[in-house]
Order: C-alpha cells, then structure tokens, then sequence
C-alpha cells in the first residue's frame, strides 16, 4: 500500500499543464485509483478532483499519448 502525504487538485494540476481542467477530468475518467487519482469528499455536495505526484505523472504521460496520436 502506498502512502500520501499531499495531493494537489485538478485546478492547480491544470495551470501546471497548461491543460483545461474539462480536458483533465475527460483523461481522469480513464484512470484507476492505481493511478494515483483522489476523490476528495467533503461536507457539501462538491467533490474534488486531485492528484498524487504520481498520478500529476501518469496524467502527462497520457497527455502526451494523446498529443502523439493527434499528430
């Protein structure tokens, strides 16, 4: 079992990438919890995407994939 000690959400993934954070949801849907991908929960009905440092990876890797399939 892996641990996390931080996570950063989908919105500052995407200023990181210069992805939109629509696109980064779209890539999300195709990922597993494996995959270092959070749901965050909290008291309100809004759910928060976020990303491990390795799911951060696993989403420039298929963000790449992409790119190259475009081409």
């Amino acid at each position: 079992m892996f641990k996390v000690n931080a996570v950063e959400t989908v919105d500052r993934v995407s200023a990181e990438l210069g992805e939109t954070v629509d696109r980064l949801h779209e890539l999300a849907n195709g990922m597993q919890p494996e995959d270092r991908i959070i749901l965050v929960c909290g008291t309100t009905d809004i759910e928060i995407l976020a990303f491990t440092p390795f799911g951060i990876e696993n989403l420039r890797e298929l963000i790449a994939l992409e790119n190259r399939h475009q081409a």
